[in-house]
């Protein structure tokens, strides 16, 4: 994105910049006052703190340090709006932020104003290295807050026993009823992995390593849902054999027998979407399912999950781009995108791999607050690939490495399988 600075100049940035601040913002169009205070688990933050811990990004890193005449909007904003930053100073704790019926919405749209304008005044200047480093990657945390607000809006919404609707979905003509599973044979070799291709990426994507991939098969699509109350009715949530031991645990603990949001009534399974609850689509992908039962249904269905770098592969092996808009461009958010007859893996689930979130060899952490970015949460989690629905689609990128610990369900997360050749 930031490649064009040199022969654009400051308007493309500055046009970018806004364009990103206004989708947020979009995004919570659709809220009641009492929709942006509510956090109802710990993995949720209230709609109101991703817009103000945003701007926070911007106000820490950027004005302070890069606009000489630059006063802070509230200095106690530090304490409540700064995420994980150790080398930032001390903060809320993540479980507290739904406590924070002050400040107001409208404080907090003040002090998004408020940031905009000052970042404004310094876009129109001399850009350096540094600043545009950091520009990039505030406009690249944001894209990740406008997921992660649209999925916590659907917990807050989906755990309200009216299911409210948030936005309703356009009749989409251009999906289709899935076609019989095929699989692709990928050819082995020694293969590139990371990114290398110019422009902006996350620390975690590199370096680029050689990677030994024995011949495999991908399939061709994502599993439906269709298919997996295929597995349910099979017992699938009922039998250990198909477990791992701790998503096995997890099933007793938590009592699991269908994915997340879905609900029984009247005999028939139904889903919460963001349009409210609908009857199940038996041909759309199954979505909101942990790295347990993905990987208990591939257990089941006789296949396997991907590693991610077989999937990182087979999407360079098919020559794939990102051809979906996001999700309030397109209107695709029931469950995720349309499913193609183009072996498409970007933009409709987060696909689970069977990979652990660790460096890639040769990475090195960055000093200071950038290397608290990514670099510290390398253990307990499993990598996932592809972008979703709800994902911005310039923030797609067949390199991207996702992460949530293998029991999370509230993104949009699901199947593709693959199987030894």
């Amino acid at each position: 994105m930031m490649e064009n600075v040199g022969t654009s100049g400051n308007e493309v940035i500055i046009s970018k910049y806004q364009s990103v601040r206004r989708l947020t913002e979009k995004i919570c169009g659709p809220l009641l006052d009492e929709d942006y205070v509510v956090q109802p688990v710990e993995d949720v933050s209230p709609p109101k703190w991703h817009l103000a811990h945003t701007s926070w990004f911007f106000e820490t890193f950027i004005l302070k340090k890069f606009h000489k005449n630059y006063k802070l909007f509230d200095p106690a904003f530090n304490f409540i709006f700064n995420s994980y930053y150790e080398s930032i100073g001390n903060r809320l704790l993540r479980t507290h932020r739904g406590n924070l019926t002050r400040p107001s919405i409208d404080q907090i749209y003040s002090y998004r104003n408020y940031i905009d304008k000052y970042m404004l005044e310094v876009l129109d200047g001399k850009l350096n290295l540094e600043l545009i480093t950091f520009l990039e990657l505030g406009l690249q945390h944001e894209q990740q807050h406008q997921e992660l607000l649209i999925t916590d809006i659907k917990y807050i919404l989906g755990h309200n026993p009216l299911f409210p609707v948030y936005m309703e979905r356009p009749v989409d003509k251009s999906i289709k009823v899935p076609r019989e599973i095929q699989f692709v044979e990928i050819p082995e070799g020694l293969y590139e992995i990371g990114y290398d291709n110019g422009g902006f990426c996350f620390d975690n994507e590199k370096p680029v390593h050689k990677k030994y991939i024995q011949k495999f098969r991908i399939m061709d699509r994502l599993i439906t849902n269709g298919e997996y109350l295929q597995f349910m009715n099979d017992g699938g949530y009922r039998n250990f054999a198909y477990w791992l031991s701790d998503g096995w645990n997890m099933v007793q603990k938590s009592g699991w027998n269908a994915p997340f949001y879905w609900i029984e009534k009247d005999g028939d399974w139904h889903e919460y979407t963001l349009g409210g609850l609908k009857k199940i689509d038996t041909d759309a992908p199954v979505t909101h399912i942990s790295f347990y039962e993905a990987e208990a249904f591939a257990n089941w269905a006789g296949k396997r999950l991907l590693t991610e770098f077989e999937w990182e592969v087979a999407a360079r092996f098919l020559k794939l781009d990102v051809s979906k808009g996001n999700f309030l461009e397109s209107g695709i958010y029931h469950p995720a995108g349309a499913m193609d007859n183009n072996n498409q893996m970007l933009g409709d689930v987060w696909e689970w791999t069977y990979s652990a979130y660790h460096p890639y060899p040769g990475y090195k952490r960055e000093e200071g607050p950038l290397g608290e970015y990514n670099g510290k949460f390398m253990i307990g989690q499993v990598i996932l690939r592809g972008g979703s629905c709800a994902t911005p689609r310039d923030h797609i990128r067949i390199t991207y490495r996702n992460f949530f610990q293998p029991e999370k369900r509230w993104q949009f997360t699901g199947i593709r399988l693959g199987e030894n050749a």
